[in-house]
Order: structure tokens, then sequence, then C-alpha cells
């Protein structure tokens, strides 16, 4: 579970102690105290998959600075074959909530695709990632509990469970956004994993219809934050083209970018730039 405040506090007291002593035989600054001390690794309770899920929380500087302060999220989601720990691997998560002033949450999602599984009940993860983890990061951290204050993205799989969660709980994420997101399943429904939540395909199109990103753009209520993007060499190129084709039809407001790349990490890391500067300028209206 997460370190308490006054805990965290006083282990900073203590390394800070200790970081000192170092300086002086080694000339390691006393940063990495801080910034060993902005991420925390928790366990959420699960009532409806009846088990813990991990997850990262990063925290910014200012966090600690201004003690009393509340600050806005942004959830960021892996693919698939991925887990909580990619995010934070991959990307200096603690720069990037510090400069934007926010608290940023790596859930795990198995290979999930991030809704709730109607034939599996072990997975049902939009569930656990649009209410049992927003309630729990809301009531351990000092984050804004609005939806204009809240965000999601995610890369590929987590590109789709972004948008998911987000067109369907408006009310919990006022922005999201889509790094090479596999916004239409019905066009893979031999990979990654998807058939294990959903059934084969044949016994059940309509369930794999109901259950694209891409078809739920009629339901989408006006008001939220998009943005999407992906790689002009990407396996999903045409189907984020037909997502943004049908948002343009819908008169739906959204920022729809294809830049150089494949479905590759070298264009996820640089791609989260764009969405965190997107979602800060939401925040910020």
């Amino acid at each position: 579970m997460k370190t308490k405040f006054f805990h965290r506090i006083a282990l900073s007291i203590a390394l800070t102690i200790g970081a000192s002593i170092a300086v002086a035989q080694t000339n390691v600054t006393t940063d990495v105290v801080t910034v060993n001390l902005q991420t925390d690794t928790v366990k959420v309770m699960s009532q409806k998959m009846n088990r813990e899920i991990k997850a990262v929380v990063v925290l910014p500087h200012q966090y600690f600075d201004n003690p009393t302060d509340s600050f806005p999220s942004v959830y960021v989601l892996h693919g698939a074959s991925g887990d909580y720990s990619n995010w934070p691997k991959k990307k200096n998560l603690e720069q990037v909530a510090t400069q934007y002033g926010v608290v940023m949450i790596c859930p795990d999602g198995q290979d999930s695709w991030y809704f709730d599984s109607p034939i599996d009940p072990k997975m049902q993860f939009e569930t656990f990632i649009s209410r049992e983890l927003v309630a729990y990061v809301d009531s351990h951290y000092r984050t804004f509990r609005s939806a204009k204050m809240r965000a999601i993205t995610g890369l590929s799989m987590g590109g789709h469970g972004a948008l998911w969660n987000a067109f369907r709980h408006p009310d919990v994420w006022g922005s999201c956004g889509s790094m090479s997101g596999g916004v239409d399943i019905t066009k893979f429904t031999d990979r990654w994993h998807i058939k294990a939540r959903l059934g084969n395909y044949e016994d059940n199109p309509e369930r794999w219809h109901q259950h694209a990103v891409v078809n739920l753009v009629p339901s989408i209520q006006p008001g939220q934050n998009i943005i999407i993007d992906d790689g002009a060499d990407d396996f999903f190129y045409q189907v984020n083209c037909n997502l943004h084709e049908a948002l343009l039809k819908a008169k739906i407001p959204h920022d729809f970018t294809i830049r150089p790349g494949a479905h590759s990490w070298k264009y996820w890391i640089n791609a989260l730039d764009y969405h965190m500067l997107f979602f800060s300028k939401a925040f910020s209206k």
C-alpha cells in the first residue's frame, strides 16, 4: 500500500541526512533522494475482480513544495503484453510530472483491452480504471476530484483503453488521448488476446463491434478534449484515420496528427510530450 505522507517526510529527512554525508564522499547530489521519493508502486484492491492490481504513481516536485495544494492527474496506459512498469522504465515520468505539475498514474492492465470482459470475471478493467483506481488515487493523493482536471491516454491497446473509458465515462474523464491506438478491434480478430476477452469473432461479431472504440462515436458527449495520433508506418494507421473521419462526420472537435514513425517506443516517448502539453492546456481553461 502507499506509504503514508508523514512516513514519506520522515524517510526524506533520514535519507537527506544520509545523502548529505554521502555527498562529501561521493559527490552525489541530494536531488537523487527527492527523485526516489516521487514514485510509489501501489496495490489497489479491485472489488469487481476480487484481486489486487499494481500501479505506479508519480508525484511532481511541487507536491512536496506545496503540501496543501491539489494537482491534476494524468493516467497513462500500457499496450498489449506490457505492464504497469513500462512507461516509468521508458520515460522519465518524474521529470514530466514536475514539468506540468501533475500526478501521473500508470496502472497494470494486463491484456484486458481495458474494458469489462463479458466472458472473464477476472478481466473487469473498465470498472477498475474508471471507478476503483480513480477512487483510490483521489482518496490517497491530493488530486483534483473533477473530470475537468483528470486525463487518460495510452499506447496501442492502451490508446484503445483510454478512449474507451473516456467516451463511456465522461463524468470521470475530461480529457483523453490515444497514441497508435487499436481503435477498431474488429480488424484484428486473431491478435493480442482479444478473443480471450470477447470470444471468437465468428461466434459473436456483434459483441466485437460493440467493444470497438470507433463504434462509440455516435454516443460521445460534447465537451471532452480529445487528442489522437499515429505513425505513418504503423499497422494501426488506417483504423486511426477511420476514427478521425468518423469524428469529423459527427462534428466532434479533436486534435488528430499523423507523424513519421512506426509502432514503437521511439514514437510513443515523443508522442507523450504532445499529449501532456494538450492536457496541460485543457487543465488551465
